[in-house]
Protein backbone atom coordinates (compact mmCIF):
# COMPACT_ATOMS: atom_id res chain seq x y z
CA UNK A 1 0.00 0.00 0.00
CA UNK A 2 2.79 2.41 0.89
CA UNK A 3 4.72 1.66 -2.28
CA UNK A 4 1.56 2.17 -4.33
CA UNK A 5 0.88 5.50 -2.62
CA UNK A 6 4.46 6.70 -3.18
CA UNK A 7 4.32 5.65 -6.84
CA UNK A 8 1.33 7.91 -7.41
CA UNK A 9 2.65 10.71 -5.20
CA UNK A 10 6.03 11.02 -6.92
CA UNK A 11 4.34 11.45 -10.31
CA UNK A 12 3.42 14.92 -9.09
CA UNK A 13 6.75 16.71 -9.37
CA UNK A 14 5.44 19.87 -7.74
CA UNK A 15 4.31 17.91 -4.69
CA UNK A 16 7.70 16.18 -4.43
CA UNK A 17 9.42 19.54 -4.67
CA UNK A 18 7.12 20.92 -1.98
CA UNK A 19 7.91 17.94 0.27
CA UNK A 20 11.65 18.51 -0.14
CA UNK A 21 11.28 22.19 0.79
CA UNK A 22 9.12 21.31 3.81
CA UNK A 23 11.76 18.85 5.01
CA UNK A 24 14.47 21.50 4.59
CA UNK A 25 12.40 23.99 6.60
CA UNK A 26 11.98 21.35 9.33
CA UNK A 27 15.72 20.77 9.48
CA UNK A 28 16.34 24.51 9.64
CA UNK A 29 13.83 24.95 12.48
CA UNK A 30 15.27 22.03 14.45
CA UNK A 31 18.86 23.21 14.08
CA UNK A 32 18.16 26.97 14.32
CA UNK A 33 20.38 27.36 17.39
CA UNK A 34 23.30 25.72 15.56
CA UNK A 35 22.83 27.59 12.28
CA UNK A 36 22.25 30.99 13.85
CA UNK A 37 25.46 33.08 13.69
CA UNK A 38 24.22 35.58 16.31
CA UNK A 39 21.87 35.78 19.27
CA UNK A 40 18.51 36.74 17.70
CA UNK A 41 17.74 39.09 20.60
CA UNK A 42 21.11 40.84 20.75
CA UNK A 43 20.86 44.54 19.91
CA UNK A 44 23.57 46.86 18.62
CA UNK A 45 22.27 50.24 17.46
CA UNK A 46 25.56 50.98 15.73
CA UNK A 47 24.62 48.24 13.23
CA UNK A 48 20.99 49.26 12.69
CA UNK A 49 19.47 48.86 9.22
CA UNK A 50 22.60 47.44 7.64
CA UNK A 51 21.92 45.85 4.23
CA UNK A 52 22.71 42.18 3.53
CA UNK A 53 26.43 41.46 3.65
CA UNK A 54 28.93 38.70 4.45
CA UNK A 55 28.64 39.58 8.15
CA UNK A 56 24.84 39.81 8.21
CA UNK A 57 23.48 37.60 5.45
CA UNK A 58 19.98 39.15 5.48
CA UNK A 59 20.92 42.51 6.94
CA UNK A 60 19.96 43.96 10.33
CA UNK A 61 16.82 45.56 11.73
CA UNK A 62 16.20 48.93 13.40
CA UNK A 63 17.80 47.70 16.64
CA UNK A 64 20.84 46.19 14.97
CA UNK A 65 19.64 42.61 15.39
CA UNK A 66 20.69 40.06 12.78
CA UNK A 67 17.69 39.32 10.54
CA UNK A 68 19.07 35.95 9.41
CA UNK A 69 19.28 34.71 13.02
CA UNK A 70 15.80 36.02 13.77
CA UNK A 71 14.41 34.35 10.65
CA UNK A 72 15.91 31.00 11.69
CA UNK A 73 14.41 31.16 15.17
CA UNK A 74 11.15 32.51 13.76
CA UNK A 75 10.76 29.33 11.70
CA UNK A 76 10.41 27.37 14.95
CA UNK A 77 7.51 29.52 16.08
CA UNK A 78 5.75 29.34 12.73
CA UNK A 79 5.98 25.55 12.53
CA UNK A 80 5.07 25.12 16.20
CA UNK A 81 1.95 27.23 15.77
CA UNK A 82 1.05 25.43 12.55
CA UNK A 83 1.31 21.90 13.88
CA UNK A 84 -0.10 22.36 17.37
CA UNK A 85 -3.03 24.45 16.11
CA UNK A 86 -3.78 21.87 13.43
CA UNK A 87 -3.46 19.06 15.98
CA UNK A 88 -6.14 20.72 18.12
CA UNK A 89 -8.28 21.34 15.05
CA UNK A 90 -7.98 17.75 13.79
CA UNK A 91 -8.77 16.30 17.23
CA UNK A 92 -11.97 18.34 17.58
CA UNK A 93 -12.98 17.78 13.96
CA UNK A 94 -12.49 14.01 14.12
CA UNK A 95 -14.45 13.68 17.37
CA UNK A 96 -17.37 15.80 16.13
CA UNK A 97 -17.43 14.26 12.64
CA UNK A 98 -17.12 10.69 13.91
CA UNK A 99 -19.90 11.17 16.47
CA UNK A 100 -22.24 12.80 13.95
CA UNK A 101 -21.53 10.28 11.18
CA UNK A 102 -21.71 7.15 13.31
CA UNK A 103 -24.78 7.87 15.44
CA UNK A 104 -26.73 9.97 12.94
CA UNK A 105 -30.32 10.93 13.76
CA UNK A 106 -30.93 14.03 15.93
CA UNK A 107 -27.34 14.08 17.18
CA UNK A 108 -26.06 14.39 13.61
CA UNK A 109 -28.49 17.24 12.89
CA UNK A 110 -27.55 19.06 16.09
CA UNK A 111 -23.79 18.82 15.52
CA UNK A 112 -24.01 19.76 11.84
CA UNK A 113 -26.13 22.82 12.62
CA UNK A 114 -23.45 23.84 15.11
CA UNK A 115 -20.83 23.39 12.37
CA UNK A 116 -22.93 25.51 10.01
CA UNK A 117 -23.20 28.21 12.67
CA UNK A 118 -19.44 28.24 13.18
CA UNK A 119 -18.89 28.54 9.44
CA UNK A 120 -21.04 31.68 9.35
CA UNK A 121 -18.38 33.64 11.23
CA UNK A 122 -15.42 35.01 9.23
CA UNK A 123 -12.61 32.88 10.64
CA UNK A 124 -9.83 35.47 10.72
CA UNK A 125 -11.96 38.16 12.37
CA UNK A 126 -13.24 35.64 14.92
CA UNK A 127 -9.66 34.65 15.73
CA UNK A 128 -8.63 38.31 15.90
CA UNK A 129 -11.48 39.11 18.31
CA UNK A 130 -10.82 36.18 20.62
CA UNK A 131 -7.06 36.84 20.71
CA UNK A 132 -7.70 40.52 21.45
CA UNK A 133 -9.93 39.51 24.40
CA UNK A 134 -7.66 36.76 25.74
CA UNK A 135 -4.43 38.61 25.16
CA UNK A 136 -1.72 37.94 22.55
CA UNK A 137 0.49 35.00 23.47
CA UNK A 138 1.83 31.96 21.65
CA UNK A 139 -0.40 29.56 23.61
CA UNK A 140 -3.55 31.62 23.03
CA UNK A 141 -2.81 31.86 19.31
CA UNK A 142 -2.41 28.09 18.91
CA UNK A 143 -5.55 27.30 20.93
CA UNK A 144 -7.71 29.91 19.21
CA UNK A 145 -6.63 28.89 15.70
CA UNK A 146 -7.28 25.25 16.62
CA UNK A 147 -10.78 25.76 18.03
CA UNK A 148 -11.91 27.95 15.13
CA UNK A 149 -10.73 25.81 12.20
CA UNK A 150 -12.05 22.28 12.81
CA UNK A 151 -15.31 22.52 10.84
CA UNK A 152 -13.95 21.32 7.49
CA UNK A 153 -12.38 18.25 9.10
CA UNK A 154 -15.66 17.46 10.88
CA UNK A 155 -17.54 17.51 7.58
CA UNK A 156 -15.02 15.27 5.80
CA UNK A 157 -14.96 12.74 8.65
CA UNK A 158 -18.76 12.72 8.94
CA UNK A 159 -19.12 11.99 5.22
CA UNK A 160 -16.67 9.07 5.48
CA UNK A 161 -18.43 7.66 8.55
CA UNK A 162 -21.86 7.85 6.91
CA UNK A 163 -20.50 5.62 4.16
CA UNK A 164 -18.35 3.27 6.23
CA UNK A 165 -20.91 2.58 8.95
CA UNK A 166 -23.02 0.72 6.37
CA UNK A 167 -20.17 -1.50 5.16
CA UNK A 168 -20.14 -5.22 5.90
CA UNK A 169 -17.19 -5.11 8.31
CA UNK A 170 -18.99 -2.53 10.48
CA UNK A 171 -22.22 -4.49 10.50
CA UNK A 172 -20.31 -7.68 11.35
CA UNK A 173 -18.62 -5.95 14.28
CA UNK A 174 -22.00 -4.75 15.56
CA UNK A 175 -23.45 -8.27 15.21
CA UNK A 176 -20.58 -9.63 17.32
CA UNK A 177 -21.44 -7.18 20.08
CA UNK A 178 -18.36 -4.97 19.71
CA UNK A 179 -18.73 -1.69 21.61
CA UNK A 180 -19.35 1.51 19.69
CA UNK A 181 -16.10 3.19 20.73
CA UNK A 182 -14.08 0.21 19.53
CA UNK A 183 -15.93 0.17 16.20
CA UNK A 184 -15.40 3.92 15.75
CA UNK A 185 -11.70 4.07 16.62
CA UNK A 186 -10.52 0.59 15.63
CA UNK A 187 -12.57 -0.28 12.57
CA UNK A 188 -14.00 2.85 10.92
CA UNK A 189 -11.60 5.70 11.74
CA UNK A 190 -8.46 4.12 10.19
CA UNK A 191 -10.40 3.83 6.92
CA UNK A 192 -11.54 7.47 7.11
CA UNK A 193 -8.17 9.11 7.66
CA UNK A 194 -7.20 9.77 4.03
CA UNK A 195 -9.08 13.10 3.72
CA UNK A 196 -7.93 14.01 7.24
CA UNK A 197 -4.26 13.82 6.19
CA UNK A 198 -4.94 16.07 3.21
CA UNK A 199 -6.91 18.56 5.32
CA UNK A 200 -4.21 18.59 8.00
CA UNK A 201 -1.45 19.39 5.50
CA UNK A 202 -3.40 22.24 3.94
CA UNK A 203 -4.44 23.50 7.38
CA UNK A 204 -0.81 23.78 8.54
CA UNK A 205 -0.24 26.28 5.72
CA UNK A 206 -3.37 28.22 6.72
CA UNK A 207 -2.35 28.28 10.40
CA UNK A 208 1.11 29.61 9.55
CA UNK A 209 -0.49 32.31 7.41
CA UNK A 210 -2.95 33.26 10.18
CA UNK A 211 -0.15 33.47 12.76
CA UNK A 212 1.86 35.70 10.43
CA UNK A 213 -1.20 37.90 9.89
CA UNK A 214 -1.88 38.19 13.63
CA UNK A 215 1.77 38.98 14.35
CA UNK A 216 1.77 41.56 11.56
CA UNK A 217 -1.24 43.27 13.18
CA UNK A 218 0.38 43.15 16.63
CA UNK A 219 -1.91 40.47 18.09
CA UNK A 220 0.42 37.53 17.53
CA UNK A 221 3.82 36.61 18.91
CA UNK A 222 5.06 39.54 20.94
CA UNK A 223 8.57 41.04 20.72
CA UNK A 224 11.33 40.36 21.49
CA UNK A 225 10.44 36.77 20.44
CA UNK A 226 11.06 36.58 16.68
CA UNK A 227 8.42 35.42 14.22
CA UNK A 228 8.13 36.00 10.51
CA UNK A 229 5.00 38.07 11.07
CA UNK A 230 6.44 40.50 13.59
CA UNK A 231 9.65 40.89 11.54
CA UNK A 232 7.34 42.04 8.73
CA UNK A 233 5.60 44.40 11.15
CA UNK A 234 8.87 45.99 12.19
CA UNK A 235 9.92 46.28 8.55
CA UNK A 236 6.86 48.12 7.25
CA UNK A 237 8.04 51.36 8.88
CA UNK A 238 11.29 51.12 6.92
CA UNK A 239 9.89 49.59 3.73
CA UNK A 240 11.64 52.14 1.48
CA UNK A 241 14.87 52.35 3.49
CA UNK A 242 15.34 48.68 4.48
CA UNK A 243 13.65 46.46 1.88
CA UNK A 244 15.19 43.30 3.35
CA UNK A 245 13.01 43.55 6.48
CA UNK A 246 9.90 42.86 4.41
CA UNK A 247 11.17 40.90 1.42
CA UNK A 248 12.89 38.03 3.26
CA UNK A 249 10.17 37.19 5.83
CA UNK A 250 7.57 37.64 3.11
CA UNK A 251 9.40 35.15 0.88
CA UNK A 252 9.77 32.72 3.81
CA UNK A 253 6.02 32.79 4.46
CA UNK A 254 5.23 32.47 0.74
CA UNK A 255 7.56 29.52 0.16
CA UNK A 256 6.47 27.67 3.31
CA UNK A 257 2.74 28.08 2.69
CA UNK A 258 3.08 27.21 -1.00
CA UNK A 259 5.14 24.09 -0.18
CA UNK A 260 2.57 22.78 2.31
CA UNK A 261 -0.23 23.44 -0.19
CA UNK A 262 1.64 21.55 -2.92
CA UNK A 263 2.19 18.59 -0.59
CA UNK A 264 -1.50 18.65 0.35
CA UNK A 265 -2.53 18.62 -3.31
CA UNK A 266 -0.14 15.73 -3.96
CA UNK A 267 -1.57 13.75 -1.05
CA UNK A 268 -5.09 14.35 -2.30
CA UNK A 269 -4.22 13.12 -5.80
CA UNK A 270 -2.37 10.06 -4.51
CA UNK A 271 -5.04 9.04 -1.98
CA UNK A 272 -8.09 9.62 -4.20
CA UNK A 273 -8.40 6.89 -6.88
CA UNK A 274 -10.64 9.17 -8.96
CA UNK A 275 -7.80 11.68 -9.43
CA UNK A 276 -4.95 9.27 -10.16
CA UNK A 277 -5.72 8.95 -13.84
CA UNK A 278 -5.30 12.68 -14.39
CA UNK A 279 -1.56 12.61 -13.70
Amino acid sequence: MRSKFWRYFKKNQLAVGGLIIVMIIFLIAISAALLSPYDPGKTDVSLKLKPPSLHNYLGTDQLGRDVFSRMLHGSRISLTVGFIAVGISILIGVLVGATAGYYGSWLDSLLMRFVDTMLCFPSFFLILTVVALMGPSLTNIMVVIGITSWMGTARFVRAEFLSLRERDFTQAAKALGVKDLRIIFRHILPNALAPVFVTATLSVASAILVEAGLSFLGFGVQPPAPSWGNILTEGRTYIFDAWWLTVFPGLAILITVLSFNLVGEGLRDALDPRLRGRR
